[in-house]
């Protein structure tokens, strides 16, 4: 919330708000590079987030960049989608360069710097990543908060100055581009004006459209208040579920030959009394949850935006959060799927009727986040009531989904825990199903905002 306040203040700006954020995680991620006791790696993690609070900031620039609400559900899909890319390329990066002199003894056996930062590699080149992406958003990215309109950017000029000196080297004369703002062509010229040509035209300036700065307090209208509340319902169950799912996969599989002492050894009365997970290994973890990404990926791909532009933001977000508590409710019952006739108890969970039983599952809360998590992030974006109040509006945001999927996995995990050592592994999905349910019910008062509905002295009306 502070970082989306400092956003929208004419002192800072979106661009240097997104330029402290990458360079505070870039810190984090040297300091935690060369951290030897787990204060230290505990001190540069809590550096990271405490400076980075670009994810509101982001979804603000985008809302302020595409205006129209057609484009909206395309356009809030690129966050998510560069996301998922980097969760499939991190991972991969990491593994490949932690710990070298382990992994690669025969290249990096002996070299002292490796032994005593094992985890250095990654980190650095997570670093590495970080500067350029500042220097990419100071020399590319333009501010786009009305009230810094026509400032200096000194990373803009700098930018102008090294391409202009390049070009000016590459070649005497060449083409000029066609400028990409409205402006007189040679058509519309008059005869005199075609044989004297005027000086090169000027871009258009921006108008702005406002003055004012809405204060902090009528922020919370009705419809934020309400958007706010389903956004942390979702954000809840949603982080809950991906932080049990891996622990139910790799959870025993229940083994009615331990001896009585053993939590798991409870008696079975279905179809609620039962223990035990899946008993996967951490491959075949890994397995499950790329089918989950696999999933999610081609659907805002492929899926998304047509439905979306079709049932509109609102319905559509109402129609797949009914997925939620159907794959919660199952969840559990995946643990009584019958496996191979090679791999009976307490053996992991296997074959095809196991796979296809995880895949059913998964489509259900996969479809349902897939078409939810971006219409939430555009009903929150259109809840703004004023728009010198859209990043504070999205960092508020922000930190509401933080806080939910901070408590979710703390209380649920302590919940499932207690859940399987008394015989009711599905206590806690079914309670997670429950809570799915009342984020569907809220959302029947939550309505699509405009993001200019109180106007102050000043306003105008976009283009």
């Amino acid at each position: 919330m502070l970082w989306g306040r400092l956003a929208d203040s004419s002192r800072f700006g979106r661009k240097t708000v997104l330029m402290i954020g990458l360079g505070g995680t870039m810190v984090s991620c040297i300091g935690f590079a060369f951290a030897t006791t787990f204060w230290q790696a505990l001190f540069f993690r809590s550096l990271g987030g405490i400076t980075n609070g670009n994810v509101g900031v982001l979804r603000t620039m985008i809302s302020e960049i595409v205006r129209e609400k057609k484009f909206q559900s395309r356009a809030f899909l690129l966050l998510p989608m560069t996301f998922n890319i980097g969760v499939i390329i991190g991972p991969i990066l990491g593994g490949i360069l932690s710990d070298p002199a382990k992994s690669y003894p025969s290249l990096f056996g002996d070299i002292e710097f490796f032994k005593r930062f094992p985890y250095a590699t990654p980190n650095l080149l997570s670093a590495f990543f970080l500067l350029s992406a500042m220097t990419s958003i100071w020399l590319f990215l333009e501010e786009t908060l009305d009230s810094r309109l026509g400032k200096r950017d000194w990373g803009i000029e700098m930018r102008r100055k090294v391409f202009a000196a390049f070009s000016r080297r590459t070649a005497e004369a060449s083409y000029e581009p066609l400028s990409t703002h409205d402006t007189q062509t040679d058509t519309e010229m008059s005869p005199i004006e075609s044989r004297h040509p005027s000086p090169r035209p000027q871009p258009r300036q921006h108008r702005r459209r406002y003055t004012q700065r809405l204060a902090f307090r009528r922020i919370f209208t009705r419809n934020v208040v309400f958007t706010f509340f389903s956004s942390f319902i979702l954000a809840f169950h949603v982080g809950t579920f991906n932080a049990l799912w891996f622990v139910f996969l790799s959870t025993p599989v229940y083994d009615p030959s331990k001896p009585p002492e053993s939590p798991h050894a409870h008696h079975r009365n279905l179809p609620f009394i039962f223990t035990g997970g899946m008993g996967l290994q951490p491959r075949e973890v890994g397995l499950a949850m790329a089918i989950l990404g696999i999933l999610g990926l081609g659907l805002q791909l492929g899926v998304y935006p047509w439905l979306s532009a079709r049932l509109g933001t609102v319905r559509s977000w109402r129609i797949f959060l009914i997925g939620f508590p159907f794959a919660y409710f199952f969840v559990p019952f995946l643990s009584l799927v019958p496996s191979s006739e090679a791999s009976p108890p307490p053996n992991p969970k296997s074959g095809i009727a196991v796979w296809l039983a995880i895949a059913g599952v998964l489509a259900f809360q996969v479809i349902g986040r897939t078409f939810a998590l971006p219409a939430q992030t555009i009903l929150v974006n259109n809840c703004t009531p004023h728009p010198s109040v859209l990043g504070t509006v999205h960092g508020i945001g922000q930190s509401v989904s933080s806080f939910a999927r901070t408590i979710g996995p703390v209380l649920c995990g302590f919940l499932y825990g207690l859940g399987l050592a008394n015989g009711v592994v599905g206590a806690v999905w079914w309670g997670l199903s429950g809570v799915a349910v009342c984020g569907l019910v809220a959302s029947f008062w939550v309505r699509e905002g405009d993001g200019h509905e109180i106007w102050l002295e000043g306003d105008e009306e976009d283009e």
